[in-house]
C-alpha cells in the first residue's frame, strides 16, 4: 500500500467509505482497516486478511501437563521446556524457520516496538523493546526448543509434524487447509490453533491481508467504487471463504455458523482483535528479509547481538535515506 502511495498512484478513499451505507469502518478489525491508512489517510478497503498464529500438536501438549495453550511468553517457554525433556534430540517443540522475517517482528511488536523510528525514517533495532524482543527470539534456539533451521532445510513439514519431530508452527489461516489435507487421518484429531501469547498475556501479531484499491487515474470510479462496496458485503466475503479460505476483514461476517462452528477458525477470530500493522514504508519488503537475515547471522553466533542490531540499524538506515530527503524536501515546500 505504502509503495502505490508513494507513486501517488492511488485514491483516498475516506470520504466515500464515510458516506458509504454498506462499508462501515466499524465493522472491520481496527488493526487490519489501519494497515490501509498511510499518512492519515485511507486508500484500501480490507478484502480478505490474515494473521500469523500458532498450529499445535494437543496430544504433545496435554502430555506436557497443559490442558490450554499458554498465554504468556513465561508460560509459552515453560511448557516447551517440558515437551523438550520428553523429546528426543532430534526433536523440537517448535518450528521456527531461520528465514521468516514474521517470527522476529511479532515478538518485537509485542514489546511495543516500532520496528522503525521518527516518521519511517530510521531503524529502531538498537532500542530496548527491540532488543528485548530479539533476546527472547535467540533464546528459543539457544534453549533447544527450536531448531535453527532454514525452511528449505525441512524436507516436510507435515511429515514431520506427523512424526511428532515437531509440536507446534507459526503460520497463517492458509494452513488450516494444508493441514486438513496433507496430515495422515491418525494425526487429524490431533492438532489446534491457538492465539500468539504476549509477555503478560494473550499477545498481539501481524496485521495482513489484500485490500480493494481504487486508482487516481481511473476513468470509472463509481463503477469501480461500486465493485468495491458489493465486495465488502459480510454475504459476499462469506461466500468468497466457502470458495477460497480466505478469512473475511468484517466481524459481522464472522457470525455466520460457517466460521463461527469452525474449531480452527476460532483462535484466528481472537488474533484479529488483537493485530498490528507493520511499518508503513515503501521499503518494508527489502526491510523484512534484511531483519531475518541478520537474525541467522545472531542465531548461528556469526554476530553477537549487539553487533547484529547495530549492523542491522545501519544496512536499514541506508535503505530509507531517500525516503528521508523525499520527506525532508517535501517540509521545505
Amino acid at each position: 500500500m505504502a509503495e502505490f502511495v508513494a507513486l501517488n498512484s492511488l485514491a483516498p478513499l475516506d470520504s466515500l467509505a464515510a458516506s458509504s451505507r454498506s462499508v462501515r469502518r466499524d465493522d472491520f478489525f481496527p488493526g487490519i482497516w489501519k494497515t490501509n491508512v498511510v499518512n492519515g489517510k485511507t486508500y484500501g478497503i480490507p478484502w480478505y486478511v490474515d494473521t500469523r498464529l500458532i498450529f499445535y500438536r494437543t496430544d504433545l501438549l496435554a502430555k506436557a501437563g497443559y490442558k490450554e495453550f499458554p498465554q504468556t511468553w513465561s508460560e509459552w517457554t515453560a511448557a516447551m521446556k517440558k515437551m523438550k525433556s520428553q523429546m528426543g534430540p532430534r526433536q523440537f517443540p517448535l518450528l521456527m524457520p531461520t528465514n521468516e522475517w514474521a517470527q522476529p517482528v511479532i515478538f518485537a511488536l509485542n514489546e511495543s516496538s516500532p520496528i522503525l523510528r521518527d516518521g519511517g525514517r530510521y531503524g529502531a533495532f538498537q532500542q530496548p523493546p527491540f532488543r528485548r524482543a530479539f533476546d527472547f527470539y535467540l533464546s528459543l534456539y539457544q534453549q533447544g526448543y527450536a531448531s535453527p533451521v532454514s525452511s528449505t532445510q525441512v524436507s516436510n513439514l507435515f511429515q514431520e509434524f506427523d512424526r511428532g519431530n515437531i509440536a507446534m508452527y507459526i503460520s497463517g489461516p492458509w494452513y488450516i487447509g494444508e493441514f486438513r489435507n496433507r496430515l495422515d487421518s491418525a494425526t487429524q484429531n490431533k492438532w489446534m490453533t491457538a492465539p500468539m501469547p504476549g509477555i503478560d498475556g494473550p499477545g498481539v501479531s501481524t496485521a495482513g491481508g489484500s485490500s480493494l484499491s481504487l486508482f487516481a487515474a481511473s476513468r470509472h470510479k463509481k463503477e469501480a467504487w461500486t465493485l468495491m462496496e458489493y465486495l465488502s458485503q459480510p454475504s459476499v466475503q462469506l461466500e468468497f471463504y466457502r470458495l477460497t479460505g480466505d478469512l473475511p476483514p468484517r466481524k459481522t461476517a464472522w457470525e455466520d455458523t460457517t466460521l463461527a462452528n469452525n474449531k480452527y477458525t476460532r483462535a484466528f477470530r481472537d488474533q484479529l482483535e488483537r493485530v498490528v500493522p507493520t511499518p508503513q514504508v515503501p521499503e518494508w519488503e527489502e526491510i523484512a528479509t534484511t531483519i531475518f537475515e541478520h537474525g541467522e547471522q545472531a542465531i548461528h553466533k556469526a554476530k553477537t547481538v549487539d553487533q547484529t542490531l547495530a549492523s542491522l540499524d545501519q544496512d536499514v538506515n541506508a535503505m530509507l535515506e531517500k525516503r528521508r530527503y523525499l520527506l525532508a524536501q517535501s517540509q521545505k515546500r
